[in-house]
């Protein structure tokens, strides 16, 4: 009997079997049904990454890496399995019509290599999104065209203060009869010099300095446009950054995306998009990390994982919990709550990587320094902490988070929090279909707070009503003390003085916004919980809810003790058996290609 069978049949004698009905099959919507069909066709494209002999495999992206290149094995299966479709609206013969089941279908890529999931994927997405919000018909058909061949579309972002290489750099349209005249230069854009078309957000003038959004073709730019030399990042290094530079480029009529001036109403928009998805899929990357550190926990010399070791795991497994409960609520809100998505995409994007990136700096404690993965050698956890912060955009895209949500904070405390009516259930029913998602329907202000409405009615019912136990008990009192310091904010907010800029972007009103992501997972953790309850199986244990939760009070500060060993026993349980059988640790316990723990 491998060290995994002992541990998990000491568990099971514990406390019991891991509980019934969180696995693929049962009463299944048929729409699940094709969701999953799709997630496992890409695992089974990609194979088993351990496999020193898969082209898209750890060792082939490991080596790729070094040499600052994506692993053309890697692009070659996505290039043919025709992955450009995944990033296509499914009325422009793509199949792109749910923001959560892209994620879902994405992180397969992103369990492998972020790089390869920016590179060869979710940029040209970003790109895309503002042609397929406000697109006319022959710009929408000429991208889905570009992406359904497999070629890469490049994005040029306007420019903000305090950016990044990225976000420097500034290009302005004078217009030209019709047309406009497009000049001046960025040195870092992905996919630069390969792109079959970029989209330019450009200064355009006007008051305020408004921008407008530009579709620009480079094969017929000629001398109007110059690639510049590549630059390798120090994250992210096998994507392919490099210099655009634009001289007098004329611009023909017909290439502007949108009406003159709604560039950073565009931006506002689709940026939604990209805030939800990001963390959505560099969780499957710290996936991976957690089943290395679960798979050497187990003890290589058979010795099994001590209790601190088990800890430790049980709570990085709920971290990941919290993000997809968060980040999923977040991106099923684009289609049903599109007047209020910009709250929640800017709490889980400026909560989410962080946290990952603190949880892959936890299991380094178990993995050592060598790396993660069976195959792909040394220095591959190395390579995911510099990828990490690359992915969340570092500073500017905290930063800009922050600008989104502290002019709403003094808002929301008048207006929504303890007033607001919580979202649909279908918020959270994961596995419940959706309309159709419309970028161009999202609001970019005003709305209300769904996720701390959700945090607010959960507490209030399980007040009333708390589950049965020792468990459920502990579960109604997270959730009143999270509820609690909601009310601690509210009245934080409406005393703070916010009638200028400058004390909006106060250190203290950075603070409350880091307040309000925390109870704003919190609110997620317990909709996911609650919807799962009825159904049965692990998401309805509340064990990963308490724990979830116990980790965001004490982020918090709330004096919410040690988390019960129980709820730790209980989810370490169920990381044994999702390594034995080969299943991801998000909230979809998603079959992988690489099997189990061997």
């Amino acid at each position: 009997m491998s060290v995994v069978e002992r541990e998990r049949a000491a568990a099971a004698a514990a406390y019991g079997p891991p509980l019934p009905g969180a696995r693929p099959g049962g009463a299944v919507p048929p729409a699940e049904r094709l969701v999953r069909a799709r997630v496992a066709e890409w695992e089974r494209r990609l194979g088993d990454p351990g496999d020193p002999a898969n082209p898209a495999g750890f060792r082939a992206l490991m080596a790729a890496d070094e040499r600052a290149e994506l692993a053309a094995g890697a692009v070659a299966v996505l290039r043919d399995g025709g992955f450009g479709a995944e990033l296509v609206p499914v009325e422009l013969g793509g199949r792109l019509d749910r923001a959560d089941v892209l994620a879902r279908v994405l992180r397969p890529v992103f369990r492998r290599d972020v790089s390869l999931g920016f590179g060869h994927g979710i940029t040209s997405l970003f790109a895309a999104a503002a042609v397929w919000a406000a697109g006319d018909g022959p710009q929408r058909d000429r991208l889905a065209r570009l992406l359904l061949a497999g070629r890469p579309v490049a994005i040029a972002h306007h420019q903000l203060a305090h950016g990044n290489a990225m976000w420097q750099g500034q290009f302005t349209a004078e217009p030209d009869g019709d047309g406009y005249r497009l000049r001046g230069r960025k040195d870092v854009v992905i996919n630069a010099g390969r792109a079959g078309a970029v989209v330019v957000y450009a200064a355009t003038g006007g008051p305020g300095g408004s921008h407008s959004v530009l579709l620009v073709d480079p094969d017929r730019a000629g001398d109007g446009l110059a690639v510049l030399p590549r630059r390798i990042s120090t994250g992210l290094r096998g994507c392919h950054f490099a210099g655009l530079e634009f001289t007098d480029l004329a611009v023909p009529p017909g290439a502007r995306v949108g009406g003159p001036g709604e560039g950073v109403r565009l931006a506002l928009r689709t940026f939604q998009l990209n805030r939800s998805l990001i963390p959505a899929l560099v969780l499957a990357a710290a996936d991976t990390v957690l089943r290395a550190a679960v798979r050497a926990g187990t003890g290589a010399a058979g010795r099994p994982a001590g209790p601190r070791q088990r800890a430790l795991l049980a709570g990085v497994f709920a971290d990941l919990l919290l993000s997809d409960a968060t980040a999923t609520a977040v991106l099923r809100a684009l289609h049903l709550l599109p007047d209020s998505a910009h709250l929640g995409a800017a709490a889980v994007k400026y909560l989410v990587p962080d946290l990952l990136q603190e949880d892959v700096e936890e299991l380094s404690t178990v993995l050592g320094a060598a790396g993660y993965d069976r195959e792909g050698g040394p220095g591959s956890l190395q390579k995911l902490l510099r990828d990490l912060p690359a992915a969340g955009l570092g500073h500017v895209g905290t930063a800009a988070c922050q600008a989104v949500l502290i002019p709403q904070l003094p808002l929301l405390a008048r207006r929504s929090w303890f007033r607001a009516a919580e979202p649909p259930a279908a918020l959270y029913a994961f596995a419940e279909p959706l309309p159709p998602l419309d970028l161009g329907a999202l609001a970019v202000a005003g709305g209300t707070d769904f996720l701390t409405a959700t945090l607010a009615g959960a507490a209030a019912r399980l007040a009333g009503r708390p589950p049965g136990g020792p468990l459920g008990d502990r579960l109604a009192t997270l959730a009143g003390a999270l509820a609690d310091e909601l009310a601690d904010l509210r009245d934080r907010c409406l005393a703070l003085p916010a009638d200028t800029a400058e004390a909006l972007a106060s250190p203290t009103w950075c603070a409350q916004v880091e307040r309000y992501a925390l109870l704003a997972a919190a609110g997620a953790v317990l909709g996911a919980w609650e919807a799962a309850a009825p159904d049965g199986g692990f998401l309805a244990d509340p064990a990963w809810a308490v724990l979830a939760l116990t980790r965001l009070g004490r982020r918090l500060g709330l004096p919410v003790g040690p988390p019960p060993e129980e709820c730790v026993r209980r989810l370490h349980a169920e990381l044994l058996d999702r390594l034995a059988g080969g299943r991801s640790y998000d909230l979809y316990d998603t079959p992988l290609a690489e099997g189990g723990a061997g």
